[in-house]
């Protein structure tokens, strides 16, 4: 049943892909975030979906009549170079062929989430955007925070099979990426029964990353945690709220979480601690010796060999930043850096020039949420290889189109094609004229 079921909504959707091609967006997120047809165990296991929405999409595309148009700025240029060095890189890589597998699998993603950048030209649609993605990485939140309460916190929480996030580490740092967007529609949603969800939905994807017994996620735990509170406008009861939670299910954790989460203190005794370390000295190694890195899917006992300080702990780097470096060397990094803070700063900007406008209180309180969510994915990524996993990049791209679309232009309404109309300003030396006439 699950198998048909699957099968019958892909394949539904794909009309009205073909009439709107945003919705092609929508329903290749929710099966690259969900996997839904990896919960089957039929012939829906192995089907390429989300290859036969793109190319559907693709075509819908090519024959629409709507506007479509890439905003570009500083965040997108560099992005843009981030990917042609990606492909430098890969030409130049120790193991082309496997280099170049694995860039046309990131290539892939790439492409979607530019596409996400043309087709998402609204506040509803990007609205829906952020549903799909909370709904597919909540579900697994949603029952894994279940089975760790029934549980006693004595099992790990995996996520989706075959998927980025199958990893208990992986799936704990993407529920706390996903969770300042749950906070989001919270807030924007005025059905209180969906708001009673959503807070549900909180407050077991809290415990699922406690239940992940990822110490990596305890620690971005921590830094999200503090952010959230220095962008929440309520900061005593969410101080509160925060500590509360934290505490009630810090108590309820066993006792062999507790000596897991202990074993930070004393990495030097730990051999998955050392392994990353001895991981990350062969990144820099890398690095140094060669201008374009290893190229991607260079972490073999050769190279360890040759550039690890230990070369029989061949481990990869779980780190955006140290895989980063040993994939594309030095200026990888750089360009890969440079787009993290490009997106931080079109946050910023945002935040800024929406602070006290009440025509756009939800851009405001999306880009707070969303710099909540990168700090989730710059601390928790230190000690994850998620650099090229689809829900950072949606980030930044929902980035730009907040900082493109949505809070530098003067916002009064929807037109019938979905676009946004802009309210004409007034000349400024007109607009001074005006204030000289006397009072009739």
């Amino acid at each position: 049943m699950r198998d048909i079921l699957v099968t019958l909504m892909v394949f539904g959707s794909l009309p009205f892909i073909l009439r709107h091609a945003y919705i092609g967006i929508l329903v290749w997120s929710w099966l690259s975030y969900m996997n839904p047809h990896r919960l089957a165990w039929g012939f829906a296991y192995n089907m390429p979906f989300a290859m036969i929405v793109a190319l559907t999409l693709f075509v819908s595309v090519l024959f629409s009549t709507e506007r479509q148009r890439l905003p570009i700025n500083a965040t997108v240029v560099i992005w843009l170079m981030f990917i042609v060095w990606m492909a430098i890189a890969t030409f130049n890589a120790v193991y082309p062929d496997q280099a170049m597998e694995a860039y046309i699998n990131i290539l892939k993603i790439q492409v979607m989430t530019f596409l996400t950048l043309i087709l998402i030209i609204d506040e509803k649609k990007l609205n829906l955007l952020i549903w799909v993605i909370v709904l597919s990485v909540g579900f697994f939140s949603f029952k894994g925070g279940i089975f760790t309460l029934v549980t006693g916190g004595a099992f790990h929480v995996f996520g989706p099979p075959g998927s980025d996030i199958s990893e208990n580490n992986a799936l704990a740092v993407a529920v706390l990426m996903v969770m300042p967007l749950m906070v989001y529609l919270y807030r924007i949603t005025p059905q209180k029964w969906v708001r009673y969800g959503m807070g549900c939905a909180l407050f077991f994807s809290l415990v699922s990353v406690f239940g992940s017994q990822s110490r990596g996620a305890l620690l971005a735990m921590a830094a999200v945690g503090f952010f959230f509170w220095l962008k929440s406008k309520t900061k005593i009861l969410s101080g509160f709220l925060i500590v509360v939670a934290a505490s009630l299910i810090f108590a309820f954790m066993p006792q062999s979480w507790h000596e897991r989460m202990e074993s930070i203190k004393t990495y030097e005794e730990d051999s998955s601690a050392m392994s990353r370390i001895n991981s990350w000295q062969y990144s820099i190694n890398v690095a140094n010796d060669r201008l374009t890195g290893a190229g991607l899917s260079a972490w073999s006992k050769e190279m360890f060999a040759i550039y690890a300080p230990n070369p029989n702990q061949v481990f990869v780097a779980h780190s955006i930043y140290f895989s980063v470096l040993a994939d594309h060397g030095w200026p990888g990094l750089i360009l890969f850096l440079s787009v993290l803070g490009l997106t931080w700063r079109n946050l910023t900007q945002v935040i800024k020039r929406t602070k006290n406008d009440p025509d756009s209180p939800h851009s405001n309180l999306l880009a707070r949420m969303l710099q909540v969510s990168l700090i989730a994915y710059m601390s928790g990524g230190a000690f994850l290889s998620l650099s090229y996993f689809d829900l950072p990049w949606h980030i930044i791209a929902i980035s730009v189109l907040l900082n493109y679309q949505f809070a530098s232009r003067e916002v009064v309404g929807l037109g019938q094609s979905g676009d946004i109309i802009q309210r004409p300003k007034a000349p400024a030396n007109r607009m001074r004229s005006r204030q000289r006439m006397p009072p009739s």
